[in-house]
């Protein structure tokens, strides 16, 4: 009876999302030191599979957090966000332009709002984001679907967070910068399944 109950109460617990193979885990390798997101499919089905395949094609070996937006670099006359943003744009840009867009996952979908450390596509209108992504640096609400960081009202697709690092995205974001780009650009030299 006690080995009938303990199977049940297994099957329950991992049916509901409780093993590590259900939130995959990426490894962010920068020079300021390693960056680990937890990814949420179950939400993001879409987004989380497209960055994966893009981990696992090896895209991001070799790229950067090449752009911050901070408090003082933003128009006073725009909805203020902090957050760091990387990708293979400056190292790869033919790349980044060929690929084609992930259908847009709004948070309205997901209900992963843009909070502090949450990882999300950048993009212009919605489905044209591909290998482009950011952290958010404290909570940004104007991100998430009807905010007012975007004029679509779409909002971004967040599709994880970080769950170790985040001094290290916090050390990144302090970099010097100058209009909206780091310089030097932080390099990732790659990301990878933890």
């Amino acid at each position: 009876m006690r080995i009938t109950i303990f199977l049940i109460c297994t099957f329950f617990l991992s049916s509901c999302g409780g093993g590590d193979s259900k939130q995959p885990h990426v490894r962010i390798k920068t020079a300021a030191g390693d960056i680990e997101v937890e990814l949420y499919p179950a939400q993001a089905p879409k987004t989380v599979a497209a960055f994966l395949s893009y981990v696992d094609s090896g895209f991001y070996r070799n790229s950067s957090f090449y752009r911050v937006l901070n408090d003082d670099n933003q128009s006073s006359e725009a909805a203020k966000s902090e957050l760091i943003q990387g990708g293979i744009w400056r190292t790869d840009q033919k790349r980044a332009s060929s690929l084609p867009g992930i259908p847009h996952e709004s948070t309205q979908q997901t209900h992963i709002l843009h909070k502090d450390g949450v990882i999300s596509l950048a993009r212009t209108t919605p489905g044209t984001a591909t290998t482009e992504f950011f952290i958010c640096v404290g909570d940004q609400p104007g991100f998430d679907y009807g905010g007012d960081n975007n004029p679509d009202g779409q909002g971004y697709a967040a599709f994880g967070k970080v769950v170790k690092g985040m001094d290290i995205v916090r050390n990144i974001y302090a970099r010097p910068e100058n209009n909206q780009a780091f310089d030097p650009p932080v390099a990732i030299y790659e990301i990878v399944r933890k």
